[in-house]
């Protein structure tokens, strides 16, 4: 029967969410210390202790490629936070990992997540959508102005939809 070290080597918990031409991975640990990143093209590595002396060890193939150069580390009080500029910006990942199957220690972060590809024409298709029903309610009253009463609270959600994406 082998001893165990006391110690065992475990991977930080990860959050990651997409935007168009960055990947940003925040690692969860408590006031890392001797943090060692490796950033490559196709992968990542990362190392460190907690201030527990718990072990740390993650390894990460990327699902597209990443510049190396203009990716950093960043290393904050409770988190190690990643930033991998992506070798094809405006493409989104469906998943930061290469292989399909997720690894338990990485999830999505909802918080910052945005499904960015879709933000332009989700706005204007609502805003289209919203144009013609008050034409449509507008030539049912024979041309008179509908009564918006009942509308005005969604009108001004669209309005102010609208209103976000063309800030860009």
């Amino acid at each position: 029967q082998t001893m165990l070290p006391s110690k065992s080597v475990q991977p930080a918990h990860a959050l990651w969410f997409d935007r168009k031409k960055y990947v940003t991975i925040n690692f969860a640990v408590q006031k890392p210390t001797g943090v060692q990143v490796d950033i490559q093209p196709d992968k990542m590595i990362l190392c460190c202790k907690n201030d527990t002396d718990d072990v740390f060890y993650n390894e990460l193939h990327f699902y597209d490629k990443v510049q190396i150069h203009d990716s950093r580390e960043t290393v904050h009080e409770r988190t190690i936070h990643v930033l991998l500029r992506k070798m094809k910006p405006d493409v989104a990942w469906p998943r930061v990992q290469k292989d399909p199957a997720k690894p338990s220690w990485i999830s999505v972060d909802f918080d910052n997540w945005r499904d960015w590809e879709h933000e332009e024409d989700e706005g204007k298709a609502e805003y289209d959508q919203y144009v013609d029903m008050i034409q449509e309610m507008a030539s049912e009253n024979k041309g008179a102005i509908p009564d918006m009463g009942d509308l005005s609270d969604v009108s001004r959600g669209i309005w102010q939809l609208s209103l976000c994406n063309m800030e860009k």
